[in-house]
């Protein structure tokens, strides 16, 4: 696979880094194409939080975008390394906040700002999606009233979940990826 790029925005055309090893699980071009123009230019100036930010691919593309800010975490200090070297390289670093810390743990501790978009894009078939899910749905306070969640999984992955304050409001799939939408359960009911 060749490496990630940016694909719009200040940082267009910019090869990214890749994470040595099979740590990580890069999005299509495909994919991070399609999500971005489902957000279009909500994107800019908002607050960005990607989560498993293996290549850091995601959050640079939102910064790209015209996104405020974006928070890039990954357990995994060669995740962070490439993150940080692909940060400098597309010129954004000012841009970024970049933690080596678990999510979960992360999520479970005390929301320090509001988030526009989560992004969970986990290790495949861990089920990691569900438990990161479940945590930002348990702890809403990471999520600005009209926030977006977003999950990148494999269709494999897919199973019902039970959610107290998130609604599932779109469902995509590309070739062997899902994308799932979820918003607060108060905006849906505005909505509809």
């Amino acid at each position: 696979m060749s490496s990630p790029r940016i694909i719009s925005g200040t940082a267009r055309g910019i090869r990214l880094q890749s994470v040595p090893g099979d740590t990580t699980r890069p999005v299509t071009d495909r994919v991070k194409e399609a999500v971005f123009n489902i957000l279009s230019t909500d994107i800019v100036d908002g607050n960005f939080l990607d989560l498993f930010g293996g290549t850091g691919s995601i959050g640079i593309e939102a910064l790209s975008r015209g996104a405020e800010k974006a928070t890039l975490i990954d357990l995994h200090s060669q995740a962070v390394t490439t993150i940080k070297n692909n940060l400098k390289t597309t010129r954004l670093e000012g841009k970024a906040t970049v933690h080596q810390v678990d999510a979960f743990r992360f999520l479970a501790g005390k929301a320090n700002q509001k988030f526009d978009y989560i992004y969970i894009a986990p290790p495949q078939y861990k089920q990691m999606w569900l438990t990161a899910l479940h945590l930002v749905d348990e702890h809403m306070d990471w999520l600005v009233e009209d926030g977006w969640v977003i999950v990148q999984i494999h269709p494999v992955e897919l199973e019902p979940v039970e959610l107290q304050n998130l609604v599932e409001f779109d469902r995509r799939q590309y070739g062997s990826t899902v994308v799932l939408f979820y918003e607060p359960k108060a905006v849906a009911e505005q909505n509809s």
